[in-house]
């Protein structure tokens, strides 16, 4: 398994040092890599090999190697890949909701127990937010696979995805506004490239079906 390392990462540690919030950061990575272990563990499970890890700066991403086989395997208008992939997308955020559940009923009250729930909670919405190539958006894309096939999905998807991002950015726009949080801008901006690259992706894959129809 080859190991890959978004060198932005390294700008992220030190806006997070020069605004005094390195802790918080190192406790989302640190969550952020339990989330992306509920991924593998779950992947490995059904079958699915691991192929590379990415270190990005807002956590991690794990690709699986798909089975040749498992394409034959029919669900709708799609495959049983694309169930076994929701399963996956859900693992990472179920696993910190777990972790959270497990703070409160212990009763933990460390000094870091608000820092724990917080990372763990912001972890999990961020993640199940409806914009491609996040866990949500993953998510609803094998949906639409399932139920509408390849090329609607792509099509609802990009649709979606951008919708929301443009949301997202609003909201967080208003809280780095009040806040003056840079933090939030470069997560912001980041997220931008991560969905326009994807988007780009996305649109080329339509292309080339709308050839081949």
């Amino acid at each position: 398994m080859s190991l890959k390392i978004d060198l932005k990462i390294f700008l992220f540690i030190i806006i997070f040092y020069f605004i005094r919030q390195i802790d918080i950061y190192a406790y989302m990575m640190f969550f952020a890599l339990v989330h992306e272990l509920g991924h593998l563990f779950t992947g490995m499970t059904l079958g699915f090999k691991p192929e590379s890890i990415k270190i990005t700066p807002l956590g991690f991403c794990i690709n699986f190697k798909i089975p040749i086989d498992e394409y034959n395997k029919k669900v709708n208008k799609s495959t049983l890949i694309d169930l076994k992939k929701i399963v996956i997308d859900i693992a990472g955020p179920l696993t910190n909701v777990i972790i959270i559940f497990i703070y409160i009923l212990l009763n933990y009250e460390g000094n870091n127990y608000k820092v724990i729930v917080y990372s763990n909670l912001l972890i999990t919405i961020f993640n199940l937010l409806p914009i491609y190539p996040l866990d949500g958006g993953r998510i609803l894309k094998n949906i639409f696979n399932i139920i509408f096939g390849k090329i609607k999905s792509y099509t609802y998807i990009l649709n979606i995805s951008n919708f929301f991002m443009f949301v997202f950015t609003f909201l967080g726009s208003i809280f780095v506004y009040y806040l003056r949080s840079f933090a939030l801008f470069s997560i912001i901006i980041y997220l931008w490239v991560m969905v326009l690259r994807e988007n780009r992706v996305i649109r080329m894959k339509l292309k080339l079906f709308e050839s081949l129809n």
